[in-house]
């Protein structure tokens, strides 16, 4: 199960940076870590660098992919953004994103929630 999970979450994150450069956003990073956080995709759009949690469901018994990311979760994010911005203080502008990738139906559904913070 844990093998499918991931597999779930590689294809999903793959799916992710495909539709945010469809956007038109520059993916900088994927999968940066600082200490035990990660964040999934970090990207530049229009002078903002955007911090993407994606998750992804294959069935809709555990709720929608969306739902699954916590205060917890944004806590852990602001925390490596951060450590990132330290890095790189020439980003003056951040937003928190979710995007949440359903596949429990006939077709693939993306929804993209922007600036959480």
């Amino acid at each position: 199960m844990k093998n499918a999970n991931i597999r779930t979450g590689s294809y999903g994150e793959q799916q992710a940076v495909d539709y945010l450069q469809q956007l038109g956003h520059q993916v900088l990073h994927r999968n940066w870590k600082y200490q035990r956080r990660e964040i999934d995709i970090i990207s530049g759009y229009q002078q903002v660098l955007h911090f993407t949690e994606v998750k992804t469901r294959m069935r809709q018994q555990y709720g929608l992919p969306e739902n699954a990311v916590h205060a917890k979760k944004l806590k852990n994010m602001q925390a490596a953004a951060a450590a990132f911005l330290e890095l790189h203080p020439q980003w003056k502008r951040i937003s928190f994103d979710v995007l949440a990738i359903d596949m429990s139906g006939e077709n693939t559904e993306i929804h993209y929630f922007e600036d959480l913070s």
